[in-house]
């Protein structure tokens, strides 16, 4: 298997979940389907999934078991994997009682917090475990993956003792930035960054609304002086009957989130008059 770009692997994911999506009988799936799943164009489905050598069928698709099978194995699916939440606050408590993990091979096999109140008392029926026992309980457990719940002041000693204790994949929940060894794995969870590239999306959105009512405006103010000429010469008349259209061809172009095109700004030109 050639080597997958990162951004190809963030999106390997979504495309097996979307296969999961789909109703149990149905055996084949297009590009075009598992892009309108996914959210991405059918193009880049095709070249995301040409790293996988899928055996796909022109006409027809791919096979939804055997694709499935692929992303699986390309992802690591293929067992289960044992995982530590250290940090049983309200995020390590949510994360605990998920229930989303165990279908993905995904098992929550120990609990952590520094607070002694909290130590012993259960969540989703796994009990909480004192920060002392972490490289004991890691080990005995074998735990590949941990995340990390805390506070962003403890994180980087939270993480340097997964390390130290041979966990190389960690998912850090904690609003801080880990130094770690170049063979260990770390995914950052972001809630406040993922809230703010939302409100940059509402800006876009925002300015994109105003343009609209701007261009709107315009083309209203073309067509109505278009129509003021209608009584001049018959050549004149023919220039009002262009502007008029290229003003309904824009707003309709608005109304679609296109911008204007060259074409129809050459509408308003005064050729032929």
């Amino acid at each position: 298997m050639r080597s997958i770009p990162p951004a190809t692997v963030s999106r390997l994911p979504v495309y097996l979940r979307s296969l999961r999506d789909l109703p149990e009988r149905q055996a084949t799936c297009s590009s075009d389907q598992l892009a309108a799943l996914a959210g991405v164009n059918s193009a880049q489905v095709r070249k995301d999934l040409s790293f996988l050598n899928p055996a796909g069928v022109r006409g027809v698709g791919y096979d939804v078991a055997g694709l499935s099978d692929l992303l699986r194995d390309a992802l690591g699916l293929t067992h289960e994997y044992a995982v530590a939440i250290v940090g049983a606050g309200n995020l390590g408590s949510a994360l605990a009682n998920y229930r989303g993990f165990a279908g993905w091979g995904f098992e929550v096999v120990a609990l952590f917090d520094s607070d002694p109140s909290k130590v012993g008392s259960e969540i989703a029926g796994r009990e909480i475990e004192p920060m002392a026992d972490l490289e004991r309980v890691v080990a005995d457990r074998g735990v590949a993956i941990a995340i990390i719940a805390t506070p962003a002041e403890a994180a980087q000693e939270v993480a340097d003792r997964l390390v130290a204790a041979d966990v190389r994949s960690i998912l850090n929940f904690a609003p801080a930035s880990l130094r770690v060894p170049g063979n260990v794995a770390v995914r950052r969870v972001h809630l406040s960054t993922e809230l703010q590239i939302l409100t940059f999306h509402l800006k876009q959105l925002a300015g994109r609304r105003r343009l609209t009512s701007g261009l709107r405006q315009i083309c209203a103010q073309v067509a109505a002086s278009a129509s003021c000429f209608s009584y001049r010469s018959r050549a004149t008349m023919k220039m009002t009957k262009r502007m008029k259209d290229a003003a309904v061809s824009a707003i309709d172009g608005i109304f679609s989130w296109k911008a204007l095109s060259p074409s129809r700004l050459a509408g308003l030109s005064p050729r032929g008059a």
